[in-house]
């Protein structure tokens, strides 16, 4: 299931304006924004994972953790996948942008995990990925962007048997069919998205892991597309060496062999696996970064976040994912607190082997608190730093926004023609990112709101 992004929810609400600040544009608007359509929409090409940086025994722990236990903490008995080839197909309101980063992702399996897949357009399929309203969604699973369930085809069917044990992963001892519920009204970023994580998770592990900073498999979605760490977990999942209805000790007992001969570099390299995080600490980040409760009630959340971290002896992405918590929820309160803690957030992620994506969010918020401060030499450094990691990772909404920033620093630093260039190169990310043109013009807007801060001091 991919929840409701966290990152995407840190997109910018930290860093907007105080309430008193305006948040409508003063100067004139360029026409590149008012002209009747904003240009045409840009797409990542597909791009390979990049080579796991860790140690086969730290990934074996990830691998058990990921297979043998679901999101909500329950045990799973057995390990369960597809025997046999693997058919994928689409139905319902299908975005126009679905089937060809359908095919993108189902090439990757194919050539990176080494999965029999493919798409088929009628019939049935192993695999049915259903558009739907996002209403009839958040009537299911308000919590939810999208989500897969096992046995059923449609969203009607799975209705109907809502609550049984059909529907129960836990019940499986092998997989035939499943089906993806996917918002059919929203931003072709986050179409994509679903499909990467959720056909992973059809015929891959079902949990996701705060500990990972170089998975989809995690509930924070700071990445975004599937990672070199992700195919290796589902090439793995699909090896010869496992089958359906195998139990955890079964598996462990494969594992080192299986890792050796797919990851002979992660062999002799320290590995340091790592404790599932407990309740408390889960409870405090839907808490300090969910949409209940006040402020006040949000950062004492996060402070408990960064507590257990420490009580726990954390030095991996969840430490740094608690001072990204405590730092987004005192921007408008304490702001030299929450830039601490964003620095040490990003010094935590880029230390980490596959951190980069993390880092970049933060890089993203000290970007824009930069600009609003007037810095605007240091907004362009943030900037510039994370741009190549975020084409990397392929996250168009966070791509666009960076290079707005950059824009409206170099704007306000007197390089009008760079700054006209970076405006020109964000958009076309946008319209991928983030969907309609209001959209588009709206978070402009309030990029350019900081812009406005920094200039009046």
């Amino acid at each position: 299931m991919r929840s409701m992004s966290f990152a995407a929810l840190l997109l910018l609400s930290a860093c907007a304006p105080a309430p008193q600040a305006e948040v409508t544009m003063a100067r004139s608007v360029d026409d590149s924004l008012t002209g009747p359509a904003l240009p045409a929409m840009q797409a990542f090409a597909p791009m390979p994972g990049q080579a796991v940086q860790r140690a086969n025994s730290e990934i074996a722990a990830d691998f058990l953790d990921l297979e043998f236990r679901m999101e909500s903490g329950r045990a799973l008995p057995v390990l369960t996948r597809f025997e046999g080839p693997i058919t994928v197909r689409l139905t319902g309101d299908v975005p126009n942008t679905a089937s060809g980063d359908l095919a993108r992702v189902i090439g990757r399996f194919r050539a990176e995990a080494g999965i029999d897949v493919s798409a088929v357009p009628s019939g049935d399929a192993s695999i049915t990925i259903e558009f739907v309203p996002r209403a009839a969604l958040r009537r299911v699973v308000p919590s939810a962007t999208c989500f897969v369930v096992p046995n059923v085809a449609s969203l009607a069917e799975y209705r109907a048997l809502r609550g049984t044990p059909a529907v129960d992963w836990a019940n499986l001892t092998t997989r035939n069919r499943a089906a993806i519920f996917v918002p059919a009204d929203t931003n072709p970023q986050e179409v994509r998205d679903c499909l990467h994580e959720e056909l992973a998770q059809a015929m891959g592990p079902l949990n996701d892991l705060f500990r990972l900073q170089d998975s989809v498999f995690n509930d924070d979605n700071f990445n975004t597309v599937l990672t070199g760490f992700d195919m290796l977990i589902l090439r793995a999942h699909y090896s010869p060496e496992l089958r359906s209805g195998l139990n955890e000790a079964e598996v462990a007992a494969r594992l080192p062999a299986l890792l050796a001969r797919l990851n002979p570099q992660g062999e002799g390299l320290a590995g340091n696996p790592k404790t599932l995080s407990p309740r408390s600490w889960i409870d405090a980040v839907q808490a300090a970064l969910g949409s209940a409760g006040s402020d006040d009630q949000r950062r004492a959340a996060s402070e408990r976040m960064l507590a257990i971290a420490r009580a726990q002896g954390w030095t991996d992405n969840r430490l740094g994912f608690s001072h990204f918590a405590v730092a987004r929820n005192n921007v408008t309160s304490n702001l030299p607190y929450a830039i601490e803690h964003f620095s040490e957030a990003g010094r935590i992620f880029r230390s980490l082997p596959g951190g980069q994506m993390h880092a970049a969010h933060v890089d993203m918020q000290l970007g824009a608190l930069s600009l609003a401060a007037g810095e605007y030499g240091k907004a362009i450094a943030f900037a510039d730093r994370a741009i190549p990691v975020v084409q990397q990772g392929q996250n168009a909404a966070l791509l666009a926004t960076l290079l707005i920033i950059r824009s409206e620093a170099l704007s306000a630093a007197g390089r009008p023609d760079e700054a006209r260039q970076a405006r020109l190169d964000s958009l076309g990310w946008a319209r991928y990112g983030f969907g309609s043109d209001a959209q588009i013009r709206a978070h402009m807007s309030e990029i350019a709101a900081l812009a406005q801060r920094g200039q009046r001091g």
